[in-house]
């Protein structure tokens, strides 16, 4: 195991060097049109933030779900099946109350503008650059597709042709109120390719999501994966994919001590301490760099 000071309580993991440079030839020999990138959402691109709907006595309650499922989600000694069945029980509870509470998409617009929730730097100039190399980008997330929408539209305030979302989408009424949930549900442990189907470009509006997606088939083609995650439950995220290389980074943001000996396991490269992206910029240059 190799650890890297990167600048102040920044340290980088990486578990077996010689691994990973064997995948960084690899991927680089097989060039940008090759390669894909997925990653997780919350935790991963950017700080936790939870969604104000605008009903005090409502975001009082999902708090408290928070507070009783999150600590749950991150313990190292709970088998992953009683956990998949913990976390379907917060997601669903969840969800239930945002409905039940009258959540509208205004409330939603509202909330973003007044969160907390901000990007890893590095991670615009790593779309940036991404998008430059028409490297698509699949964002899974246990969220809500809306709000991470609305998310890049406010924080970002620009759209990219590159980015899909997976993750869990609304259904408002013609008053914009929240009436239903569309397709699966899309908790922590379940992200997967298979979700594909509720994948919408960034730059279609809302209200495009029953727009069928056409170039899914090119995206399974692209057989050179850098995923990005902070939950060994994101590893799950390439499932769907027959890839020949994947590169796994994990960001470890919670009970480091307890839950480092696994993340060092799972991924090729670990970031603690709320690093920032620009590891992941240096190494996607690499691997976009042209052969000698």
């Amino acid at each position: 195991m190799e650890m890297e000071e990167n600048h102040l309580s920044k340290i980088t993991v990486i578990n077996n060097p010689q691994s990973l440079n064997q995948k960084i030839a690899a991927i680089r020999n097989a060039g940008p049109s090759k390669l894909q990138v997925i990653a997780d959402f919350d935790g991963t691109l950017t700080s936790h933030g939870l969604l104000q709907q605008g009903n005090p006595e409502y975001d009082a309650k999902r708090q408290a779900l928070y507070e009783y499922y999150h600590p749950l989600e991150f313990s190292p000694t709970i088998p992953l099946e009683e956990k998949t069945k913990l976390m379907e029980e917060w997601w669903g509870k969840t969800h239930d109350l945002l409905i039940e509470g009258g959540l509208t998409y205004d409330a939603i617009v509202n909330s973003v503008a007044n969160s907390s929730i901000a990007f890893r730097d590095g991670v615009v100039e790593l779309f940036e650059f991404l998008e430059e190399r028409d490297v698509p980008v699949l964002i899974f997330s246990a969220g809500l597709a809306d709000i991470i929408e609305e998310v890049l539209r406010q924080k970002v305030h620009r759209s990219f042709k590159n980015i899909k979302i997976v993750s869990n989408r609304m259904v408002f009424d013609d008053c914009g109120r929240l009436v239903s949930f569309k397709g699966k549900l899309i908790h922590v442990l379940n992200k997967n390719e298979h979700a594909l189907d509720m994948a919408a470009p960034l730059h279609d509006q809302i209200g495009d999501i029953d727009k069928p997606i056409t170039d899914n088939t090119s995206v399974k083609q692209r057989t050179n994966v850098l995923l990005l995650g902070d939950h060994i439950g994101d590893l799950g995220m390439s499932d769907g994919l027959n890839y020949e290389n994947r590169i796994c980074v994990g960001f470890l943001n919670d009970n480091i001590e307890k839950n480092l000996e696994s993340h060092r396991n799972a991924f090729d490269i670990v970031y603690l301490n709320d690093a920032p992206m620009t590891g992941v910029l240096k190494l996607a240059t690499q691997l976009c760099s042209s052969v000698d």
